[in-house]
């Protein structure tokens, strides 16, 4: 027998329950366990009680939705993918990558979305854990997907091998963390060996204010700056300007791959809780901004040793 009851023994066991049988003997009678006929009852049973059409229409209902589940989006990791979700804020970007490098698992950032605008249909509130809200996530694939497409940008890929290995000071990573309103804005740049952080507010996050905040915040340490990675943002247009000036390579992640500037979010993420998300940056001081910067460079870090970025940078 198959591991599915046919309809055929679906109108057995409707047959023998209006005739009184127990489970016990409908089971050997339709040649299946008794935990199978009581799985049926339990999961088919309507208010009229068991009817063998209304039961049959019900498993196959069951059957193709759960065919229609991609297999890597099993329980374990829907599970995983909820928890990244709504107790750390990643967004699903940053749980593809997550899910890739640490648990061997591949399941794009589209089947999350899936996932999350399924669970809206159907009442859910997973959707408002995303940064973006309500706003649907255009593929990559579409022609209004991503941030623009920057002139002359060079590619994650054509960055030094070194560079991964964090074994040296002067590899910085730069990312713009937006107000509310897109009013104001505070330019972000991390090393990635130190942790040693550069913030600098913006009055809005424009190519020519990120691009003068860039060269100006890393001009006095440009012995130590030997490459940027940067996000996808229209605000890095001016990257050519900045290399030139500052002698670095200078080089944009994959779009999507907010892994690849892991360090990067994970400060942005340490700055919000200063000025949390929905604050407006508006009326945020530079004085502010470089208070913020001070205590995540005096702050001891794990990673270091317990020493602070400022004492590692710095060689103190």
């Amino acid at each position: 027998m198959g591991k599915h009851l046919t309809f055929e023994q679906r109108c057995q066991i409707e047959a023998l329950l209006g005739a009184g049988y127990t489970q016990a003997e409908i089971a050997a009678a339709v040649g299946t366990s008794q935990s199978a006929v009581s799985r049926e009852l339990a999961r088919n049973h309507g208010q009229r009680g068991y009817r063998c059409k209304q039961a049959h229409k019900k498993s196959e209902a069951r059957r193709s939705a759960a065919s229609a589940v991609p297999r890597k989006m099993s329980e374990a990791v829907i599970a995983a993918v909820e928890a990244k979700l709504c107790t750390e804020q990643l967004s699903p970007q940053q749980i593809s990558g997550w899910l890739a490098t640490t648990q061997a698992v591949s399941v794009s950032h589209e089947r999350i979305y899936l996932h999350i605008w399924a669970d809206k249909r159907d009442g859910g509130v997973l959707f408002k854990q995303l940064r973006r809200r309500g706003k649907k996530y255009n593929r990559r694939s579409a022609k209004s997907a991503g941030r623009g497409v920057i002139p002359g940008r060079i590619d994650i890929s054509e960055r030094p091998a070194i560079v991964e290995q964090r074994i040296r000071i002067g590899d910085w990573e730069a990312d713009t963390i937006v107000g509310a309103g897109r009013r104001g804005a505070i330019l972000s740049i991390v090393e990635r060996f130190t942790k040693f952080t550069l913030l600098h507010k913006l009055d809005a996050a424009t190519s020519d204010q990120t691009t003068r905040a860039l060269i100006g915040r890393l001009r006095p340490y440009q012995p130590f700056v030997h490459t940027i990675t940067a996000d996808n943002g229209k605000e890095f247009a001016g990257h050519r300007k900045v290399a030139k000036s500052l002698g670095a390579g200078f080089y944009f992640a994959t779009p999507y791959h907010a892994w690849e500037r892991g360090l990067n979010e994970n400060t942005n993420g340490l700055v919000r809780q200063y000025f949390p998300k929905g604050t407006s940056l508006a009326t945020v001081t530079q004085r502010d901004v470089r208070r913020v910067q001070n205590l995540l460079n005096s702050r001891p870090r794990k990673t270091l040793g317990y020493k602070s970025p400022n004492e590692v940078f710095f060689g103190t």
